[in-house]
């Protein structure tokens, strides 16, 4: 198994060949990337910045673990609005393949596409709710997100890559249950989770019994601590989650796949242009001691990882 780390909490916005250098140089073997919209597809990953992209990873020695595309209407009641998520995906394929990862990613979805709170927000507010719209057929809505679900993992599957899933509070695929009955209805080898454990610990999941009961569908990690009350992206060691407990579930599942380390709420973080949701903003890229953040979790994680007996590149 490898380290790795998320484009995006070290440099939120394109470009981000300097960023990839200063992640290896971190002593990171393997780097995700993302395509935020539409937008990401035309105007950054063109074919003359892929290649830019894979000689840097090449010259670095490290891979693209996965390649996350954005697809909220892959869940939308308005079947316009799901083809056009699917067909966003497929082209997320191509520049999957193009730049050399063996995966791509989306999260889970919201039924409909609705907007929820964000749990972080939970502490802070007196009725913590979503007042939903009335007449909402939501057994239509499942089956139509199975569909959708299958159409993008059959598109995977054609390219020989593989497509992960990452759970999210409050969308379909949220814990253990959610996720194994997502893989069940699609029913797909190509389909598999992008297991988050500081997502689905938040919603009452011990983390080292999903690795256990998801097994060999667990085909990426991303790594952050929190409090067990909130879905805050902590380093490992500062939070709640046992991480010993975890690495041994991995160990005896055979796991050997890229964890790949995601803080996106510790000071330092870069928050870049989009000014996304979080505590810490202000960085257009990440700051020196976000970076020793992350040096501190690669020298404690793998230990942890040598000590239940899996093998570290």
């Amino acid at each position: 198994m490898r380290f790795g780390a998320s484009i995006w909490p070290w440099k939120w916005d394109e470009p981000y060949d300097g960023a990839i250098r200063r992640i290896g140089r971190a002593g990171f073997r393997a780097v995700e990337l993302i395509a935020w919209d539409d937008a990401s597809f035309t105007d950054y990953y063109t074919d003359s910045t892929v290649r830019n992209l894979r000689a840097i990873l090449d010259g670095e020695g490290m891979e693209l673990s996965q390649f996350v595309v954005k697809t909220p209407d892959l869940s939308s009641g308005d079947p316009a609005k799901r083809a056009h998520s699917v067909d966003l995906f497929k082209r997320g394929v191509e520049k999957t393949v193009a730049l050399g990862s063996p995966i791509i990613n989306t999260v889970v979805h919201y039924p409909f596409n609705l907007d929820f709170p964000a749990l972080m927000d939970r502490p802070h507010m007196q009725t913590f709710s979503r007042q939903l719209p009335t007449g909402l057929d939501w057994e239509r809505n499942w089956h139509d997100y199975i569909a959708a679900l299958s159409e993008c993992a059959s598109a995977a599957e054609d390219a020989g890559i593989r497509y992960s899933l990452e759970p999210h509070p409050f969308r379909y695929g949220a814990n253990t249950e959610g996720l194994l009955r997502i893989l069940e209805a699609v029913d797909s080898p190509a389909l598999g989770v992008n297991f988050d454990p500081s997502h689905t610990f938040a919603v009452g999941d011990f983390p080292n019994v999903t690795a256990y009961r998801l097994g060999d569908r667990v085909f990426h990690c991303h790594f952050s601590d929190n409090d067990g009350e909130t879905n805050v992206h902590w380093r490992p060691g500062m939070g709640k989650i046992d991480w010993r407990e975890l690495m041994q579930a991995f160990a005896d599942t055979g796991f050997d796949g890229v964890i790949s380390l995601e803080f996106e709420d510790i000071p330092g973080v870069s928050r870049g242009t989009r000014d996304d949701h979080g505590a810490y903003k202000g960085n257009v890229e990440a700051t020196a001691g976000f970076e020793t953040e992350y040096r501190t979790a690669l020298t404690y994680l793998t230990g942890l990882a040598i000590d239940a007996g899996l093998t570290v590149e």
